[in-house]
């Protein structure tokens, strides 16, 4: 395993993010949600996602030269501290507007060799990636939907190491961005069954970094008109840096899960 402590806590909090039949309403990353209609025919959703995912790239902070980050879903989550995903959307006829929330805070501590410098480096990380967009479904039946989507996906790393005992004791220092990016792609949706349904999405873009990139295939399977259970496959990559030498370059990829309740 090539990361250390440090450069891996601050780049791994947004690890965690991450249908129906064939013309409900479904997400960029979860293929159903629950769902509501109002009189007006808007069709409005809400879901909590879970997304078991390992990281591996490169990641700089605080002026130090990248390291070679190597993750594995286990490893991070014996870090982590909270996370919460959820998403939201709105739509009417062909139309729709959705949004896709992920945060995470973790944290951990090592020792130092000898403790001269330190006794101990305690390092906390907080992650928010943020996705907002529009579609338009090009292709709808009873069978399927297609949509075009584009949106904008907001990050933000923020980093905190403090150092107890030794020469540097009490101090702290923090590092981290925040950057846009606009990104653009297809997501859609198909019923192979009443009960069996295949989703998937793809969406790439770039902005604040060089590129911003979001796959996912998953199939789903209806219990009953309320309940339904998800499963699937989804990898994200960016690559990310700035003159200050923050660097951010990974790949992100695991399974996704999720159990829908409709109401």
């Amino acid at each position: 395993m090539k990361f250390g402590l440090a450069s891996t806590l601050a780049c791994v909090g947004l690890l965690f993010a991450g249908g129906a039949k064939a013309a409900d309403v479904y997400s960029p990353v979860t293929p159903e949600t629950q769902q509501v209609v109002t009189e007006q025919g808007w069709t409005f959703s809400a879901a909590p996602y879970f997304w078991a995912a390992g990281i591996s790239g490169d990641v700089g902070q605080f002026g130090l030269p990248p390291v070679e980050v190597d993750a594995s879903f286990g490893d991070i989550f014996d870090h982590l501290d909270f996370g919460a995903m959820a998403i939201g959307e709105a739509r009417y006829d062909r139309y729709s507007i959705f949004g896709d929330i992920m945060y995470s805070k973790i944290s951990g501590s090592t020792g130092t060799p000898r403790g001269i410098l330190a006794s101990s480096v305690e390092v906390s990380s907080e992650t928010f990636a943020g996705l907002i967009g529009a579609g338009y479904a090009l292709l709808e039946d009873t069978s399927g939907r297609l949509e075009v989507v584009g949106g904008a996906r907001v990050w933000s790393v923020d980093t905190d190491i403090s150092f107890s005992g030794g020469i540097l004791d009490g101090v702290s220092r923090s590092d981290g961005a925040t950057w846009v990016d606009a990104v653009a792609g297809l997501r859609g949706n198909y019923a192979i069954t009443p009960q069996i349904y295949l989703t998937g999405w793809g969406l790439v873009g770039a902005g604040g970094a060089d590129i911003d990139w979001d796959v996912a295939g998953a199939v789903g399977y209806r219990f009953n008109e309320k309940i339904s259970a998800v499963a699937g496959y989804r990898a994200l990559g960016v690559d990310y840096s700035n003159d200050d030498g923050f660097i951010f370059d990974v790949v992100q990829q695991g399974p996704i899960l999720g159990m829908v309740v409709q109401f």
